[in-house]
């Protein structure tokens, strides 16, 4: 006769928790999280084949390095949340947009991800344990809260933060500070500027409005596609040098040589045709071409 009130309040609270949980998943920038992570699975795949190391190790670290990025990225959220209110690319991010409020709680639900992250790399080992915390103190310390909105070279300052996750997932298997990892962090580091300033080519206007000196806001475009050409030329050629430096194969070289050469055209042609709408889809491709290098290592070396 009367349908069941308790039965409809549940599906109401259940439809609830479940928005709640998908602010509190968006904040932490999840594609963001995916791509880093899997530069570090790869980096502990490859020290998996000089060092012994078991299945919980390989678990634990997973999850460290997973809640490190979340972490990390939910209170970069926290702490850009005025100017993320203004920008257009940003305003519908779950603390602007008021689904997650007070937005101290978007600070919280990082800050406890990231001490969960401290701990269990500090059960595995102190370099894991140091390449937690650095990530935290380059992104927020030196990026977000330092240099982002005083100088056009940001990214560069704070970039290094970047390459830390691949860094931590061979540090997490063995414990050692080596050549291999460095070389390894040193290509994501080379790969943030592509990937960032061509995103702030497409946004200039909106990082203009909320005052931040992104390099495309302060130079001209044609100079700053010039920087983005050295660092790819820098790219391209590190990840050659990684197919002898890392004992890659045939199918790492390959694939390196053509995703190379396909982003280093693609920034050329870009270069001397300069379209906002180009640079947008040379940052759709940054991401791609990032996951297909790291893969292919993976791939080569066990498969």
């Amino acid at each position: 006769m009367y349908s069941n009130p308790a039965g409809v309040g549940t599906g109401s609270q259940s439809r609830t928790w479940l928005d709640t949980a998908k602010n509190y998943i968006e904040v932490t920038k999840p594609r963001s999280v995916f791509l880093l992570v899997f530069t570090a699975l790869v980096a502990m795949f490859l020290a998996t084949a000089e060092y012994t190391v078991s299945m919980s190790v390989l678990i634990k670290s997973l999850v460290a390095i997973t809640l490190a990025c979340s972490g990390v990225n939910a209170v970069s959220c926290y702490v850009d949340r005025d100017i993320d209110a203004i920008m257009e690319r940003t305003k519908r991010r779950p603390i602007p947009s008021g689904r997650i409020a007070p937005p101290v709680k978007a600070l919280v639900w990082g800050l406890v991800q990231f001490l969960l992250a401290l701990g269990i790399a500090y059960s595995l080992n102190l370099a894991a344990f140091v390449c937690i915390l650095m990530g935290m103190l380059g992104y927020v310390g030196i990026y977000s809260l330092l240099f982002k909105r005083k100088t056009a070279w940001n990214i560069i300052l704070g970039g290094f933060s970047g390459g830390l996750p691949t860094m931590f997932g061979w540090m997490a298997v063995s414990g050692k500070l080596e050549l291999l990892p460095v070389l390894l962090s040193l290509l994501v580091v080379l790969w943030i500027p592509n990937h960032i300033w061509n995103l702030a080519i497409f946004y200039k206007d909106d990082y203009r409005k909320v005052g931040v000196p992104m390099l495309p806001v302060i130079c001209d475009t044609r100079r700053t596609l010039l920087y983005i050409l050295f660092t790819i030329l820098a790219m391209f050629a590190l990840s050659i040098a990684m197919y002898y430096v890392g004992d890659m194969g045939t199918f790492y070289l390959v694939t390196a040589i053509v995703c190379g050469l396909a982003i280093t055209a693609g920034n050329i042609y870009l270069f001397f045709a300069p379209k906002q709408k180009r640079a947008w889809f040379l940052y759709k491709l940054s991401s791609p071409y990032l996951f297909l290098i790291f893969l292919a290592m993976m791939v080569d070396r066990h498969f």
